[in-house]
């Protein structure tokens, strides 16, 4: 498999690390995004997995460093919802750890070819654009 050398690595792996914070804090604050339908929550919770594990993959195309990230968001989705166990105004729910490791399966699902590596295309036309 043909593996993309990213000029911006270190730019895109910043962003990726945002995102994970950006997550942290949607968790755990008082302040409750959410999707406006049946079980939206739990839609919400899958689809931001997914976006996780799909950058990430798409930076790290090795399977064991892979492995290691898509291991991690699971676990970040557990402790997070002990973590909001633990507030007054969140709740455990079971399910949304379901939600968040079916995200993180399908985030991996995504990232594989023949879809594109969105963050390989960015990078092309940044480079063109300097």
């Amino acid at each position: 498999m043909m593996t993309h050398r990213f000029k911006f690595f270190h730019t895109w792996l910043a962003m990726g690390y945002g995102l994970i914070l950006l997550m942290i804090f949607f968790s755990l604050t008082p302040f409750v995004p959410g999707i406006p339908i049946e079980n939206g929550d739990k839609l919400g919770h899958g689809m931001a997995y997914v976006i996780l594990m799909v950058w990430f993959a798409w930076l790290y195309p090795n399977l064991r460093t892979r492995l290691v990230y898509a291991a991690g968001f699971v676990m970040l989705g557990i402790a997070l919802e002990f973590a909001q166990g633990l507030t007054e105004y969140r709740t455990f729910e079971l399910a949304d750890t379901a939600a968040n490791a079916v995200g993180v399966v399908l985030g991996w699902i995504a990232a594989r070819p023949p879809l594109p590596n969105l963050l390989v295309l960015m990078e092309r036309s940044l480079l063109k654009a300097v």
